[in-house]
């Protein structure tokens, strides 16, 4: 089965911090090197985060770079509010992305937290449809597989769909297949990475962190295998070494989680600074970037090879 294989600029963030002139182009030019077919990019504050700017010439640019080599392009957005979802169709549409990812920013009750994101996206529904862009709702650090797909078939339109995230559903203490067995019928866009749980005396509080892919304890093959099974075949690698999350207090484990076991198995100190690091401020800027590097490389040879057993091809084969 051919499968297109994207990638996330979440993936680079210490590039895009420290690393002279590396830019959204520079990004996708090491993309396309890596044999990725497109891109992913955090525009997730007011300055377009990735792509560095507002102005519409960095848009133009980066259009016009990924529309020359046949690259795709998906971006971010967080907050659901039709002021920042119209804002940023626009900006989709303008830039050729297919897709808008976004995630809540409403909190409350989870039932109240629900129904506003539910109204925020149902006011911005007929524009995307206008526009050709497909806003994906994010299970990110905030609602079940189930909750999510309640809110999606609340708003019940054809350009409203889910992203799903390999390890998010960790932070409210929910398995990953659970949550992807309830999202499944409406997946549109996935972000594939690996994660580890870090115990409360060895960071301060119960913690999700971010390790190169294959070196977690996320049920990669079983969460990969259903994806292509229900049919996606676009696949977007996300490597969030030296990422981390505390679980939210007052967040219990939900059916057939059992802390300390499985994909919810604590990582042992001392902990490698080449798998996990909690505490970014230790290290140089300069190290941060070789050890990004680094855990991007060993990573995206670990998501080719699963996606390879899985019978599973493409143009990323022969890189």
């Amino acid at each position: 089965m051919i499968v297109e294989t994207t990638i996330h600029s979440f993936s680079l963030w210490h590039h895009f911090a420290h690393k002279p002139g590396f830019d959204a182009v520079a990004f996708s030019d090491l993309a396309r090197s890596m044999g990725f077919q497109g891109i992913s990019l955090s525009l997730n504050d007011t300055s377009y985060r990735h792509l560095g700017g507002r102005e519409t010439e960095r848009m133009d640019r980066l259009r016009t770079y990924l529309t020359a080599h046949g690259m795709s392009l998906e971006i971010d957005t967080s907050d659901t509010s039709p002021g920042n979802m119209s804002e940023m169709l626009k900006v989709a549409h303008r830039m050729g992305a297919t897709s808008l990812r976004t995630y809540t920013r409403h909190g409350g009750e989870v039932r109240e937290m629900m129904q506003n994101t539910a109204s925020d996206l149902a006011e911005v529904m007929q524009e995307a449809g206008e526009l050709g862009v497909i806003i994906v709702l994010e299970n990110h650090e905030d609602f079940t597989g189930p909750e999510l797909a309640e809110i999606v078939e609340r708003v019940t339109h054809p350009n409203l769909k889910i992203l799903y995230d390999y390890g998010n559903s960790q932070m409210v203490l929910e398995d990953p297949i659970a949550a992807l067995e309830a999202v499944l019928p409406h997946v549109h866009s996935i972000h594939f990475k690996d994660h580890v749980m870090i115990r409360p005396e060895d960071a301060g509080q119960l913690t999700v962190a971010g390790v190169p892919v294959g070196d977690g304890f996320l049920p990669l093959t079983e969460l990969t295998r259903r994806l292509l099974n229900q049919g996606l075949r676009r696949f977007t690698f996300e490597n969030v070494w030296a990422y981390s999350a505390p679980i939210q207090e007052g967040r219990t484990a939900l059916d057939g989680v059992n802390l300390g076991e499985g994909t919810f198995a604590f990582l042992d100190p001392p902990f490698d600074p080449a798998v996990v690091v909690l505490q970014q401020s230790e290290f140089s800027p300069e190290k941060l970037v070789e050890l990004e590097s680094d855990a991007l490389h060993r990573g995206h040879t670990a998501f080719r090879q699963i996606l390879g057993n899985l019978g599973a091809t493409g143009d990323w084969v022969s890189r």
